[in-house]
């Protein structure tokens, strides 16, 4: 078997070297374990330094695309070049690359398809009580719309199968933690979450200005990957719900109507009723639209999985060092 460990980059020459002594180049269980640095437009030496590391394959990019490409990038990659596992790690040194021997145990005995390092981020002393309160805030709230119990969903330190990397959905250029945490509950997949280590800081991160940028760009990317699955509940709720809004209101014109002299003073009630009658039911046409759309997107993707399948069983030649690497 063999596993490639990705590492997107930008401008990552000072701590790479640090990363990439973590790592280990042999694990048991493995055959192979390779190493693959996508430069996502650096202007300094990243490239250079991963090269005199001795790294195994290197993508660049031009100019900078953003980590949900980079990330899309290496996955690609790592799958044309054999992969059996991937493994995800930021190029800032964040994560201590020897614990990769316990992100892949699970997979080889079978018992996870993705398999996420939770950091612990209460006991991480950088971590101000506030992003340790949005932390965990955010990861219960992305864990249930996933049906699963994850307490680091921002953790970038994870395993996938080559099986789940053939199936993942990359739709954005920011970061695919949350969005694959969701898509996994929701598919059914066999999620595990390991402890690991962590190095002191080294940087501020460059993913995002400040925590509420990142709570607020995950959170909408969350809602979007779990409306792919549940768009006719979503819509359903918010349709049955203004729609008993507009009952009620009608039941309240009625009443003043048939009991009291006061009916012809509420009748802008009749309006909002009617309004709201529609508007909930309008929504629930919009969900049942959403849902066809949906499964044939699930169709979609599926036929893109075998495709891929059958792409990567072909023969092909892959160079080393990608794009001059």
């Amino acid at each position: 078997m063999k596993l490639i460990v990705q590492i997107p980059c930008l401008n990552e020459e000072e701590t790479l070297p640090a990363t990439l002594a973590d790592i280990p180049r042999q694990v048991e269980g493995l055959d192979r374990v390779e190493i693959l640095i996508i430069d996502d437009g650096s202007t300094d030496r990243t490239a250079e330094v991963a090269r005199e590391c001795g790294v195994d394959h290197i993508i660049r990019f031009p100019q900078n695309r953003g980590l949900g490409h980079a990330f899309k990038a290496g996955f690609d990659n790592a799958l044309r070049l054999g992969a059996d596992i991937i493994i995800n790690t930021d190029g800032d040194n964040q994560y201590f690359g020897g614990d990769i021997r316990e992100l892949v145990k699970p997979i080889l005995e079978g018992r996870a398809d993705l398999v996420i390092g939770d950091r612990q981020t209460g006991d991480i002393g950088h971590f101000g009580w506030l992003k340790r309160t949005l932390q965990k805030f955010g990861s219960r709230v992305i864990s249930s719309l996933g049906g699963l119990e994850i307490p680091d969903v921002a953790s970038g330190f994870r395993a996938y199968t080559r099986e789940a990397a053939l199936k993942i959905s990359m739709f954005t250029d920011f970061d695919h933690t949350a969005e694959h945490v969701v898509q996994a509950g929701q598919d059914g997949w066999g999620v595990v979450v390991v402890p690991i280590r962590t190095n002191p800081k080294a940087r501020e991160s460059r993913l995002f200005s400040n925590v509420g940028e990142f709570v607020l760009k995950s959170g909408s990317i969350s809602l979007r990957t779990y409306a792919r699955y549940k768009a006719l509940k979503i819509f359903a709720t918010f349709g049955g719900v203004t729609f008993l809004l507009g009952v009620a209101l009608g039941l309240r014109f009625l009443y003043y109507l048939a009991f009291t002299e006061q009916g012809e003073l509420h009748i802008q009630s009749v309006i909002l009723a009617a309004v709201l009658l529609l508007a909930g039911f309008q929504m629930f046409l919009t969900g049942i639209v959403a849902d066809l759309i949906a499964t044939n997107r699930m169709l979609m993707e599926d036929t893109l999985t075998r495709i891929k399948k059958i792409e990567l069983a072909q023969p092909a030649t892959t160079e080393r060092n990608n794009n001059g690497g």
